[in-house]
């Protein structure tokens, strides 16, 4: 069935042609792809990883080359097609999504690294994937000439045993404590860390969400770029990728990178209540599920919240696109309400799946049906640092308070 409420597409073309027409046939490709993932994703969580099958799907598509630069054969989109894409993923198969967003997220921060980096990756395979791990705690890192010498061990990052690259974020010691704590992503090959099979969730299972462990790999400088090189504007990268798309400031709108995956968990979860509920009845009284005024209320309000949730991730890319080919850096009030309402769309969509789960009785319960994935996952997205409220409102209101924000990444 067609999904209930509204998906609003206001808002200059995403592609960088202004090519309409690019768009679209990329969404429908992904929309195509629902019924495959949705009849795989008992598998996926069986595997807790991408099937083979569904990496190459997604190969084939170009999702996973969705913001990678045109000059490489990538499509070169909006930032909103992160948020778009994932979205219609999700539908089928939040971990597939999951996947999805950060695999293909990465290509658009390579973007903004130095040529070489980009060059000595997308040279050997335009194809190639990159896994993350931004925790920049879980790392240290010092400087020595040419470069650095990392170590750490980092959790959560996602897609690893499929990629062939790893982002990984880390602090950099200094002996000098003028010098002031810096922030830095470190790209390395996938013969330079250990990966450390310990993936065994109860949400995003098929994520493979595996930790990584590095015991002092030297990482050349020009493999390394500084957060603060990230905040918005030109970046490193800039100098051969001048669209706009790669002055975004990364951290501010880094809920984004996922947010689309709860949102499109949350509409299938919404759609699948409504379907049961035109044609189920009561097993107490044999009363039609639909006529039930509770029913109505719930589809109402969970619809809201979905709503309100694609209307606030859809139109912060938007702007924040059309601030950026304006040249505009937004400044940390801006950044900080950014953060703000990427934790809260994904808290109106976790709202309304545990509202429809509530109201689904004790069907719910039951391992053979979607609705206790599609509960487990939006559980699970929402215990991301990105969607935390708490932290994400403290800092706003810290900031709109006239104190400084606690966030180093913006």
């Amino acid at each position: 069935m067609a999904a209930i409420g509204r998906n609003p597409n206001a808002g200059p073309s995403p592609s960088p042609d202004g090519d309409d027409s690019a768009y679209a046939a990329m969404l429908a490709r992904a929309e195509a792809l629902i019924p495959t993932l949705t009849a795989r994703a008992a598998r996926t969580e069986e595997l807790q990883r991408l099937p083979p099958e569904t990496e190459r799907d997604l190969h084939e598509s170009g999702l996973f080359r969705m913001l990678q630069p045109k000059r490489v054969g990538g499509s070169e989109f909006d930032y909103v097609a992160l948020v778009d894409c994932s979205e219609r993923l999700a539908r089928g198969d939040a971990s597939v999504a999951w996947n999805l967003a950060n695999l293909s997220s990465h290509h658009w921060m390579l973007g903004m690294f130095d040529q070489r980096a980009q060059d000595l990756v997308w040279n050997e395979n335009p194809d190639t994937l990159i896994a993350s791990s931004f925790i920049f705690p879980a790392g240290r890192a010092r400087k020595v000439d040419g470069g650095y010498v990392l170590s750490g061990h980092w959790p959560f990052s996602s897609g690893v045993d499929s990629s062939q690259w790893n982002m990984l974020a880390s602090v950099v010691a200094s002996d000098d404590e003028a010098d002031g704590i810096e922030y830095r992503i470190f790209l390395l090959r996938k013969s330079d860390y250990k990966i450390v099979d310990r993936w065994n969730a109860t949400g995003l299972r098929g994520t493979g969400s595996n930790d990584v462990q590095v015991d002092d790999a030297f990482v050349a400088e020009p493999m390394t770029v500084a957060v603060s090189a990230l905040d918005g504007g030109p970046t490193p990268g800039s100098a051969v990728n001048p669209n706009a798309l790669y002055t975004l400031p990364v951290f501010s709108l880094f809920p984004y990178v996922l947010s689309g995956v709860a949102l499109g968990n949350a509409q299938a979860c919404l759609d699948d209540y409504v379907d049961l509920a035109r044609d189920r009845t009561s097993t107490v009284n044999r009363a039609k599920i639909g006529d039930l005024q509770s029913t109505q209320i719930k589809i109402a309000e969970a619809s809201a919240k979905i709503d309100a949730a694609r209307l606030i991730m859809r139109s912060t890319c938007i702007e924040a696109m059309a601030g950026a080919r304006a040249g505009r850096v937004p400044d940390i009030p801006a950044k900080t309400r950014a953060r703000r309402d990427g934790a809260f769309s994904v808290n109106l969509c976790t709202e309304a799946v545990s509202l429809l789960f509530a109201a689904s009785g004790a069907r719910a319960l039951y391992m053979s049906g979607v609705l206790q994935r599609q509960f487990r996952d939006a559980h699970a997205i929402n215990s991301h640092l990105a969607f935390n409220f708490d932290a994400a409102g403290t800092d706003y209101g810290r900031v709109a308070l006239g104190l400084p924000s606690e966030n180093l990444t913006l």
